[in-house]
């Protein structure tokens, strides 16, 4: 499977800032038959490697301090929010993020840590016009 793209919601923008990659999408279809509509939260990290946190849609509550980067269509199962921090997203304006999976356990309290698996970013420079 090729990677998904998130829906642009940002206003004035009319690309992609976030995508998943086929095993993201696969291991996200099984968290949502396990806990339902599923939502993204990357608050962290400055670079390749850091970890968004994978959550029920409404467990992490989002305000004014966060950045909707995008919302995508999951095949078969419906739609799941890309959130960042506010001040996350200053350092990362400038890129294109990919959620990849990879094995090893995470930290905190991400909904893939007891499968073994950790949510990925991978990240590069957008080419806006």
């Amino acid at each position: 499977m090729e990677a998904l793209a998130a829906r642009s919601v940002r206003p004035g923008e009319e690309f992609s800032r976030v995508a998943l990659t086929g095993p993201a999408v696969t291991l996200l279809d099984t968290l949502w038959e396990r806990h339902g509509p599923l939502m993204f939260h990357q608050s962290g990290g400055c670079c390749d490697g850091s970890a968004p946190m994978c959550y029920p849609t409404g467990e992490f509550l989002t305000g004014d301090a966060d950045v909707l980067l995008g919302v995508f269509d999951l095949p078969g199962r419906g739609e799941l929010g890309f959130w960042m921090s506010r001040e996350q997203f200053a350092y990362w304006s400038h890129t294109h993020l990919t959620v990849d999976v990879v094995d090893g356990r995470g930290s905190g309290f991400s909904l893939e840590a007891p499968e073994g698996k950790r949510f990925l970013i991978r990240s590069e420079i957008l080419d806006i016009p």
